[in-house]
């Protein structure tokens, strides 16, 4: 039986160095701190913190049904999500481990060998002359059995583990808000891809109704020749137009294919018809949105979060980091039988072997490898604070900017309406004109492409409001919940 219990020492020395380890760099959230009341500069007073659109669940801002079930597919099949939720496992396994390590290791084991020293050595010679029983030599060569527990322990005296462990929970968490970011930014994606296919609808019934009206156009610019109302020219004027109006209907044709396999794509599937409805697309009155207050940016958006949790997992990483300068206290045992006959592992107390050891170490001369990994996790965090500053700074700016567009939209297509539907009305008027010997084919020709053109900045408009909500709600932190 042997014990033996090792202490550095040098343990003065090393307490000395710890003394003398690095500080971290002290950092202050400057955006936050300054954070406005408001997202307008010449609004008086906040706005009501209970009106806040973000915190509406994304079935309830998304009802239209075709919509839905798109986002509800997205939801179980999209591979990036399934990619980031494989992400959270992995953070979840590395605060697993770093518990584990303030623990002990306990290991279990079994083992034989065999140790034939040469006859001529110092070794050898004193076995020789060793009786293990009066009359009979000790045995060569020698055999050793063994069979038993052994632990290892760092005893966290300076909480450096446990310092490591906290930020490991730290970047699990964010990792969990990253999910969220990701499940955000699916669903608005969903919603604007959705209302751009239901726009290339609209646009390609337009094109079909005004390559109908340019057919007519052609047939009575011929009838017009044949009574000599009209010539030659005004007749390859039509067709000209008619051929124009037949090449961008192909053209949005590929817009449409190529925007439903976007929207498999963010669904996981091979593509498919995406089932819709066109007609009542510039009927869809946008939602009304409510910001609520800047602060509650820091709350609702999981990008603000995230970046809030990694940079409070950089801090502790500095905080650990430093403590590596400290000296460590490891504590090793092992308890079990040992022999040089297996036949004699069972008789206890005589095969009975255990130690018990601990060492106090720490770094001393030579500690550059320890001050780069300090460095590094400080500048990290330094890093990870303006990250989360520019979050900050760039979620404030996306409403704010979105709150304009959203005025400036609405005001837009009202417009484009009055337009659309004068330009509508003066088309009949200039075929009539035309009828008539009153107006010229150039004149037709103007009023047909004026026509189309607002009809489809119209349509370009109305999507562009939808679209415009959509952010806006992202923007708020809507849609993970």
């Amino acid at each position: 039986m042997k014990t033996t219990i090792k202490i550095s020492l040098f343990a003065a020395s090393l307490l000395l160095t710890a003394c003398k380890a690095p500080m971290a760099t002290v950092v202050q959230d400057q955006v936050k701190n300054n954070l406005p009341a408001g997202y307008t500069q010449n609004q008086e007073k906040p706005a009501d913190s209970t009106q806040n659109s973000g915190l509406v669940p994304w079935k309830e801002f998304f009802n239209e049904p075709h919509l839905s079930s798109l986002i509800e597919t997205a939801l179980k099949n999209n591979q990036e999500l399934m990619i980031t939720l494989q992400q959270i496992e992995i953070a979840k396994s590395d605060v697993l481990y770093k518990s584990g390590r303030l623990k002990p290791a306990v290991t279990a084991g079994i083992g034989a060998g065999l140790d034939k020293a040469g006859r001529y050595t110092s070794e050898s010679a004193g076995d020789a002359t060793t009786e293990i029983k009066p009359g009979k030599e000790m045995p060569d060569p020698l055999g050793d059995f063994s069979a038993g527990f052994s632990a290892d322990w760092e005893a966290d005296i300076w909480h450096k583990l446990r310092t490591e462990k906290q930020s490991a929970v730290a970047h699990y968490l964010a990792t969990v808000e990253g999910k969220n970011f990701v499940l955000s930014s699916l669903i608005s994606e969903i919603a604007e891809n959705y209302y751009d296919l239901l726009a290339l609808d609209n646009q390609l019934d337009v094109i079909r109704q005004y390559i109908q009206l340019q057919q007519k156009a052609v047939e009575m610019s011929k009838i017009q020749k044949q009574a000599a109302a009209a010539t030659e020219l005004a007749v390859k004027k039509f067709q000209a137009e008619l051929a124009g109006c037949k090449a961008t209907e192909y053209t949005l044709l590929q817009e449409i294919t190529e925007k439903e396999n976007t929207l498999n794509a963010l669904l996981g599937r091979y593509p498919q018809p995406i089932e819709r409805d066109k007609a009542s697309f510039l009927s869809i009155v946008p939602k009304t949105v409510y910001t609520g207050i800047p602060s509650q940016l820091l709350a609702n958006r999981p990008d603000i979060k995230q970046a809030e949790l990694e940079l409070q997992s950089a801090k502790l990483d500095v905080e650990a980091a430093r403590k590596a300068f400290y000296p460590s206290v490891d504590i090793s045992a092992t308890l079990g039988l040992n022999a040089f006959n297996p036949t004699y592992l069972t008789r206890i107390p005589e095969s009975l072997a255990y130690s018990i050891a601990g060492d106090l170490a720490g770094p001393l001369i030579n500690k550059t490898a320890i001050q780069a990994e300090f460095k590094a996790a400080d500048a990290r965090q330094i890093q990870a604070l303006y990250e989360y500053d520019k979050s900050i700074l760039n979620g404030y700016l996306e409403v704010s900017n979105l709150m304009s567009k959203i005025h400036n939209a609405d005001g837009y297509y009202q417009l484009k309406s009055e337009e659309s539907k004068e330009l509508d009305e003066s088309i009949g008027i200039a075929e009539q004109l035309f009828r008539n010997s009153r107006a010229d084919y150039l004149e037709v020709l103007t009023n047909q492409r004026d026509a189309l053109e607002a009809r489809m900045e119209l349509i370009e408009a109305k999507v562009q409001q939808l679209n415009t909500v959509v952010a806006i709600y992202k923007s708020l932190g809507g849609g993970w919940k």
